[in-house]
């Protein structure tokens, strides 16, 4: 789509133009591969485009007819103008009724304080409708950012918080898709984007997208989150997480990829392992709750230094939970492992497979196939051609096409219980918590040594309404069950190869749009629902978070005097205006645990609040609780000292570090040399450079000992550094720890092959 300029001025010489119209003069497409259709009344000029030979420029200098139409695409060119028009202020495709419910800022509040506020008829304009431009074979980006781009949540943290977008980690991901995200959504948007700074960003952090090569569209997606939660991540204070009433850790410290060799396994794309030594294999699908956004995998060793809780928008809405339950068959012990997913990658379950769901409790799973209206509006016609085809499809026998799989059936075989071969131990899955937008990954390819190939099934959807609560353990506290579809990327051809669209929902006006490369074109929702889904996203939905900001929107409008007003958190407002259940309001998004600003967020403190009138913070309050109150913004003095000693700590350290390992250096002939692990080591080098503000936990050489004869010896191969007795002994009285383990100038040289991983501090002596 091109940029919204004025209305062109020659609309008005066409009259009223239909889609039957433009079909009945398609009929001659066979002819030529790309023609052309005059628009001009009463004229039935169909003609080369000018890819051909141009024919219909030529017809519009001679006749002064300035509109025509691509019969392939239904674009619309104005030779005047120089620029493609549309018909969409037009009564044919006037908004949806659609529109009321799904406006992109739904309550004015949240962008109270911008200047140049936009009237009602500015919200209703279709937004978000850009091209991207392939860049070489970079169709499994552009559909991945389209899908993305076309998530609420997400997309508006990105336009209406971008004071919190802020990183000084590279290569500043986050910085180019915020970029990106509002040059898409801008209101006078071009035709289409060169995602250039991404694409260039998502290379340097990962080698698999360089070059030209066609690439996994969701690698990619998890690639890309992974990366903007790392570069948007915040530790939690204790107060923060009391008010979410759980805790956890970051839980992508871990390999996050896992094979698709093992597509006909219920895996998902989650960060710690299953159990211990084992297959688990009957596991909850803890769907996170939008409320807290915290990741909680397993506490792996006691002795790591205090684990600090992060967060960050990615987190809050795409973050979720698997409960595994491993049940002993003989002893009746179960078991139990959680574990955090961003995405849920399903298997498609073959005949025999879908014989045994369908026997067992999960056929009685609810099985929705969207809504199709019996009255198809401006795009009756596709429709028409669509219910023609499946209706020729319904007749061609079921070996032909294979068993009718929907998305439920999906599910259910990944949530479906089994029995463990060799254990004697049973397992199965359930959602515990569910996340606000849920990822689904169908799992079409599969990578043999020598070969690969693709599931090309088709599997059945909903659009609206797909009910998760067969899923969902009953410790679930959610109300809110069903997920509405927002937009699902697609692969057409064979394994390796092939190409990416994805299909979205306009969330302004709520119509289907088919998101190619740089072509954008509406589609009808049947279209959508024929598509070979690849990855789909749900997003929760519910008519009562509706009901609740437009009760917010009437406080704000009535303007009622107030004596007081107060400081709201704009991250969790933007989880208002879009989230099903945000949670309790959390304004220890830019409060310390003293009450105060942290002097880092002081100097950009507006970017991080929304000041709100008294009856509206009541309201808001009353609703969902959480808070605290803030009336009154001041840095704290307590946080400053603290800093001021943390950095006077940090220097002391490392510059007793230097002088001691300098004087390590000197000496000719130590007596002794003890051995530190390299792992614990960059952890405290991180600390004392600022990098980390999480002090190092106890010295844990424990890695890289062996215990012979009695005493511990230092492991063949080991990671670790030499270090003097004097620097072991400063290390050890500020953080303990151990075991100590020496090196001794009697023992004989090793052989070099015996040496891999061993070093000395000096190269860290000269980076510090």
């Amino acid at each position: 789509t091109m940029a919204e300029q004025d209305v062109c001025l020659h609309l008005d010489s066409i009259g009223e133009v239909t889609k039957e119209d433009l079909l009945q003069k398609s009929k001659v497409k066979e002819i030529l591969s790309y023609i052309v259709s005059d628009l001009q009344n009463d004229c039935p000029y169909v003609g080369c485009g000018e890819s051909y030979s141009d024919h219909s420029t030529l017809h519009a200098q001679a006749k002064k007819h300035n509109l025509t139409v691509n019969l392939t695409t239904f674009r619309i060119w104005c030779y005047v103008c120089e620029r493609e028009v549309f018909l969409e202020h037009r009564p044919a495709l006037e908004t949806s009724p659609q529109t009321v419910g799904h406006p992109l800022k739904a309550v004015p509040i949240a962008v109270a304080e911008e200047e140049g506020s936009e009237s009602e008829e500015d919200e209703l304009k279709p937004r978000g409708l850009t091209g991207m431009k392939n860049i070489g074979n970079s169709c499994y980006m552009n559909a991945a950012l389209q899908a993305l781009s076309n998530c609420p949540p997400l997309t508006q943290f990105f336009l209406d918080c971008g004071g919190l977008v802020r990183t000084d980690k590279k290569p500043a991901l986050c910085k180019s898709y915020q970029k990106l995200i509002s040059e898409l959504w801008h209101k006078k948007r071009p035709s289409y984007v060169v995602p250039t700074s991404l694409s260039h960003g998502i290379k340097l952090v990962n080698p698999m997208f360089r070059g030209y090569a066609q690439q996994d569209t969701q690698e990619f997606l998890r690639c890309l989150m992974d990366q903007l939660h790392e570069e948007l991540k915040e530790p939690l204070s204790e107060c923060s997480v009391g008010y979410d009433g759980s805790d956890g850790e970051d839980r992508r410290d871990g390999d996050r990829s896992p094979s698709e060799d093992e597509f006909l396994s219920c895996d998902s794309g989650s960060s710690s392992d299953r159990g211990e030594g084992g297959g688990v294999g009957d596991s909850e699908l803890l769907i996170q709750d939008e409320c807290d956004g915290i990741r909680s995998p397993l506490l792996l060793s006691a002795r790591k230094k205090k684990q600090s809780h992060y967060r960050s928008v990615i987190s809050d809405i795409f973050d979720g939970s698997i409960l595994s339950l491993v049940q002993c068959l003989t002893c009746d012990r179960v078991s139990t492992t959680v574990e955090t997913f961003q995405d849920l990658s399903l298997p498609i379950p073959g005949k025999e497979d879908l014989a045994k769901l369908h026997s067992s409790i999960h056929q009685n799973l609810p099985v929705k196939t969207g809504v199709c209206p019996d009255t198809y509006g401006s795009q009756g016609w596709i429709s028409y051609i669509m219910d023609s085809i499946r209706f020729v499809v319904s007749c061609i026998p079921s070996w032909f096409w294979g068993p009718m799989v929907t998305l439920e059936d999906c599910l259910a075989a990944f949530f479906a219980a089994d029995e463990l071969k060799g254990d004697n131990m049973y397992s199965c899955e359930r959602c515990k918590k569910r996340v606000l937008i849920l990822c689904i990954h169908l799992k079409r390819f599969r990578h043999e040594v020598m070969y690969s190939f693709k599931i090309s099934s088709h599997v059945s959807f909903p659009l609206e309404g797909l009910d998760m609560r067969p899923f969902l353990a009953k410790e679930s506290p959610s109300q809110v069950t069903t997920y509405d579809l927002l937009s699902v990327i697609c692969h057409h051809g064979t394994a390796g190869s092939g190409h990416y669209i994805a299909y979205c929902q306009n969330v302004i006006n709520g119509q289907w749009y088919e998101f190619d490369d740089q072509y954008v074109t509406e589609v009808h929702e049947t279209v959508v629902q024929n598509a070979e889904a690849y990855v789909l996203f749900y997003r929760k939905s519910s008519e009562e978070a509706v009901r609740e900001r437009q009760k917010v929107v009437a406080l704000a409008n009535m303007k009622e005097p107030s004596l007081l007003q107060f400081y709201i958190s704009r991250e969790w407002l933007n989880k208002f205006n879009t989230f099903a259940e945000p949670g309790p309001i959390s304004n220890h998004t830019f409060l310390c645990q003293h009450g105060g600003i942290p002097p880092n967020k002081y100097h950009y403190i507006d970017d991080l609040v929304v000041i709100v009138p008294q009856n509206v913070w009541e309201y808001l309050y009353n609703s969902f609780g959480g808070g605290p109150a803030v009336n009154h913004l001041y840095m704290c003095a307590i946080c400053q000292v603290e800093i001021e000693a943390l950095a006077k700590r940090r220097k002391t350290e490392i510059d007793t570090f230097i002088k001691l390992n300098k004087e390590f250096q000197a000496e000719e002939a130590p007596t002794v040399i003890l051995c530190i692990s390299m792992q614990w080591f960059r952890e405290w080098e991180s600390f004392v450079k600022g990098k980390d503000n999480e002090p190092p936990g106890p010295i844990d050489n424990s890695k890289i000992g062996v215990m012979k004869g009695g005493h511990i010896q230092l492991k063949q191969g080991a990671d670790y550094g030499q270090i003097s007795e004097e620097t072991w002994q400063y290390l050890l009285g500020i953080y303990g720890g151990g075991p100590e383990i020496a090196v001794r100038q009697t023992v004989a040289p090793a052989d070099p092959d015996t040496l891999h991983g061993e070093r000395k501090i000096e190269a860290e002596t000269r980076a510090l």
